[in-house]
C-alpha cells in the first residue's frame, strides 16, 4: 500500500476497515497476522482489513500520528473511530467492529 489515495478509497467504503500498522522488525507485530486471520474468519466480508508497513508508508503513519508499532485503528466512511497501539486479542477486535458494521 503506497498510494494515500488508493488507503482513501478503502477507508471511504461501506465496510469498517481494521488497519494494522506494522513494521518488519517489530517482534509483537508478528504475533498479529495469526489474530488479523481469526478476525477474519469470524466477520468474512462484513470488515476489510488491510496492513500498512511504516517504515514503507512513513508519510501516512505520520499523518495518523502512528509512533509505536503495531498500532490498530478501525476506520468508518473515511472517520477513524477507534485506535490503539500493542497487540489486540481477536475477540476484542471482533466486539469492537461489529459495534461499527451496522453505522
Amino acid at each position: 500500500m503506497s498510494n494515500p489515495e488508493t488507503f482513501g478509497t478503502i477507508i471511504n467504503g461501506d465496510v469498517p476497515v481494521l488497519v494494522d500498522f506494522f513494521a518488519e522488525w517489530c517482534g509483537p507485530c508478528k504475533m498479529m497476522p495469526p489474530i488479523l486471520d481469526q478476525v477474519r474468519s469470524k466477520l468474512g466480508d462484513k470488515v476489510r482489513i488491510i496492513k500498512i508497513d511504516v517504515d514503507k508508508n512513513q508519510k501516512l503513519a505520520s499523518a495518523f500520528n502512528v509512533s509505536s508499532v503495531p498500532t490498530l485503528a478501525i476506520f468508518v466512511k473515511g472517520e477513524i473511530k477507534w485506535r490503539q497501539p500493542g497487540v489486540q486479542q481477536a475477540n476484542a477486535l471482533v466486539d469492537l467492529l461489529n459495534k461499527y458494521e451496522t453505522l
